[in-house]
């Protein structure tokens, strides 16, 4: 089964890449940057470079111009804004050729909340978001038709060795998860 996973603020890295590699199979990254690679000291430098030379509507357009091409069937793992960005053009995706839609702490799609996803779409949230009550947006996504959530012990990032909240045994559980997608 193909893979398309979908990049964080950081873009494209030999981490990312590790994840994959982890991960098996014909896989694919789309990220913010084109394919560069940029060495960002950390999430606040990240952030402020996605913010300043992409945005979340670019990133959406790059998404839905790269899945227009898909031919064949492959699941969707976004992190982050990625994930974001999957859910904001979830409800127009094909799913002739998309299998599955997994979305890694998407913090964003809390200002999206109604849209209504065309297919299955997982959304695995993370424990605590400083922003807004995890709680309360798992319980409203909870009740939408195609949503399903995967509440964790973990933090926003857990799953990105650059993030300050990379969490190893959640890295190394849902490494094992995707690999029995």
């Amino acid at each position: 089964m193909r893979k398309i996973f979908i990049a964080d603020i950081f873009g494209r890295t030999p981490e990312l890449e590790e994840l994959i590699c982890s991960v098996g199979g014909q896989s694919e990254i789309i990220d913010p940057y084109s394919g560069r690679f940029i060495d960002f000291a950390d999430e606040s430098e990240a952030y402020a470079h996605f913010m300043d030379t992409v945005s979340i509507e670019e990133y959406c357009k790059v998404l839905k111009t790269k899945l227009k091409l898909n031919s064949t069937p492959t699941e969707l793992i976004g992190f982050s804004v990625g994930a974001s960005v999957l859910w904001r053009i979830s409800d127009s995706l094909n799913s002739e050729f998309i299998t599955r839609v997994v979305c890694f702490y998407g913090s964003k799609i809390r200002h999206h909340q109604k849209i209504c996803p065309s297919l299955r779409i997982e959304l695995i949230l993370p424990n605590f978001e400083s922003n807004f009550d995890v709680n309360e947006f798992a319980q409203n996504m909870s009740e939408k038709t195609n949503v399903f959530i995967h509440k964790t012990n973990f933090l926003h990032g857990f799953m990105n060795s650059r993030s300050k909240n990379f969490n190893h045994i959640g890295y190394k559980y849902y490494v094992e998860w995707l690999c029995t997608l």
